[in-house]
This record gives C-alpha cells, structure tokens and sequence, in this order.
C-alpha cells in the first residue's frame, strides 16, 4: 500500500538553540506559527485529494515539536488524534531534538497515536556538536533514542554529513554509533550554507570550507552503504529541493543537487563496474529493467564514462536487486560491501 505524509510545518519557535547551519524559514518556507484550524483544513484538503486505499501519516515536520510546551503538542496531537479515531489517518510522525524528549513527552506522543519520531541527531562527535552550537554530549542522544524505541514508537535518525569540524572519518563514526541506537530509518543530508545562518559568516570569513559536490558524494558513499548493510531504510539523501531553496541567493555553498542520492548511486556503481574491468577488461552486464538507470547512472554518466567497455541487456528473469556482469551473479549486497572494502 503506498504511503503519504500530510505535511505540517511548524516554525522553530519551539527550538531552545540556533544551530550554526540552521535558518528554520528559509527550509520551511513558513514563518507564522499553525493554529489548529490551520492543521485541520491542511488535513482535510489532504484527504480530498489523497488515494483513500493507502497509508496517510500526519508529519510535523519544519521545527523542534517536542521543544513547544506540553500543552500546545497536546492541542496538535488531539486535534490529530480525531482523523485517527474515524480511521481518515494512519498515525503521526514528527521531527525534533534529542535533547528536547523525556519520558513524560514519549508518554504523551505515545498516547496520542504517534508512529514514528525523527531525531535531528546530525553528529556524534562531541566536537562536531560543539563547532554547530548543539550544547548536549552524546548520552543525551541514547537516551532519546532508548526511551523512544521501549514505547514501540519508529525511531528515526538524521545525519548531516560536512558539518564544521567534521571529516570524512568522523562522519563515518557517527553512522557507525548511530546504528548503535537501532534506528528503524534513517535521512542524511549533506551540509548546505544558507542565507541567514551563523554558518554564512563563518563561510564568507574562510572558517568553514563546504564541500564539493564531489567531496559529498565521495563521503556519503561508504556511510550509504554501511547504513543499507545493516537493513536500515534510508529514505532521503540530501536535502529536499523546495522553492524557497532554489531562490537565488538563498543556498551560498555547499553540494546543493535536486538527485543527490541518484549522485551517491552513480558512484557507487561506477566504482564497481570499474574494479571489473581492471580484473577482466571488460564489462557485459545483464539486469532487470526497472534496475537499467541504476546501472548507467544519473545523465548516463556511467555508460559515458565506461563507453569503451560498457554493454549492457535485459532480462527480467533477474530479480532487481541482482545483476549479472561477464556471467557471474552479484547481489546489492555485494556491492555495497565493495564500498566497505
């Protein structure tokens, strides 16, 4: 059954701090505070046009929605919880902080129907948290994380790769502890610099360097692979391309890309076919169709890049996870284990 978010964005009045990299506005495109006529009419004209066989999740997504007071979460979450109750609704997720969830706040979101939370974790390097001004040391994380998984709720995690003070290993060591915490999904976003944060000085006076869209790629490709290894969902990479966003000026540095994830599979396959050709001097690849632009990438990157070599041929008969390259079989698993390598 397909499954769609009903978006609500609530502004970031509710967050305690002002991350270097954060401009809450600009990514959410709202600036007023939701009252609850707003999220009942954004439900409703939802329900007006959604499919009504499939799964619908209410998402307070935009802002820190555990950070508001007990109060108003319950007025959103009651409010809510009623197209639950007459079956219009499947459940609630929402966004927010690790440091901005406790026990009497997981009860609360428990009681009301709540089916997945989202940490903004981003690091867990004690240093990273300190360049980004996210004033909590790493046991604050697993203990949000803890809480979260004992009242059955999802839990899901979200990483920022590039962040000031980060590298390439500490970025991978930060995936590495967040599996530790048993998340059921996961989002990793790239750092972007954006208008009007704390990170657009330090950017503009050379204290942060942000990286490439080649660098990006290049480091979120093992952390891709790792996170896939270990069966949990990744369901975004990079930053959704809103309107807000792709005004100009408004994105100063960084790998802003509307296919960041179809980048990171590129490579990924690139760098695996080309490990064959240096063994066998050649590439005659066989594979499901619905599997192809994997296979030649984002822009036909791959075939352009191999052209000398690459041959590819269909055969549905190939589950979509496989593919057969000068007649021998490889798994995805296979493949994402070369990243490991």
């Amino acid at each position: 059954m397909k499954h769609y978010n009903i978006p609500i964005f609530i502004s970031h009045f509710g967050c305690p701090n002002s991350c270097v990299f954060c401009n809450q506005k600009k990514i959410n495109g709202r600036e007023t505070d939701v009252t609850i006529e707003d999220l009942k009419l954004t439900i409703e004209t939802y329900l007006k046009t959604l499919p009504k066989k499939s799964k619908k999740e209410v998402a307070f997504f935009g802002g820190t929605f555990t950070g508001i007071s007990m109060g108003l979460q319950k007025a959103y979450l009651e409010a809510t919880y009623e197209y639950i109750k007459r079956g219009l609704v499947d459940g609630i997720r929402l966004s927010t902080r690790p440091d901005c969830i406790n026990e009497e706040i997981v009860a609360q979101l428990k009681k009301y129907g709540v089916t997945a939370v989202e940490l903004g974790v981003q690091s867990l390097d004690e240093e990273v948290l300190l360049a980004t001004e996210r004033y909590y040391p790493v046991e604050v994380v697993e203990k949000a994380c803890k809480l979260i998984k004992e009242a059955q709720i999802a839990l899901g995690i979200q990483l920022m790769i590039g962040l000031p003070k980060s590298t390439d290993e500490s970025d991978y060591m930060t995936a590495c502890k967040a599996l530790e915490m048993k998340p059921d999904m996961v989002r990793i976003y790239p750092t972007l610099v954006i208008k009007g944060t704390k990170m657009e000085n330090m950017f503009k006076c050379g204290e942060y360097h942000a990286l490439t869209i080649e660098e990006a790629v290049k480091r979120t490709r093992k952390i891709y692979a790792l996170i896939e290894l270990h069966g949990v969902n990744i369901i975004r990479v990079g930053l959704q391309p809103s309107e807000d966003l792709r005004e100009d000026g408004v994105v100063l540095g960084g790998p802003f890309h509307p296919a960041f994830r179809e980048l990171v599979e590129t490579e990924i396959y690139y760098d695996f076919f080309r490990k064959i050709i240096e063994k066998e001097n050649k590439l005659e690849i066989l594979g499901n169709e619905k599997s192809i632009s994997r296979y030649v990438g984002i822009n036909k990157a791959n075939k352009i890049r191999l052209k000398d070599y690459f041959s590819i041929s269909i055969d549905n008969l190939i589950p979509r996870d496989d593919i057969v390259v000068n007649g021998k079989k490889y798994s995805r698993l296979d493949i994402l284990r070369g990243e490991l390598a």
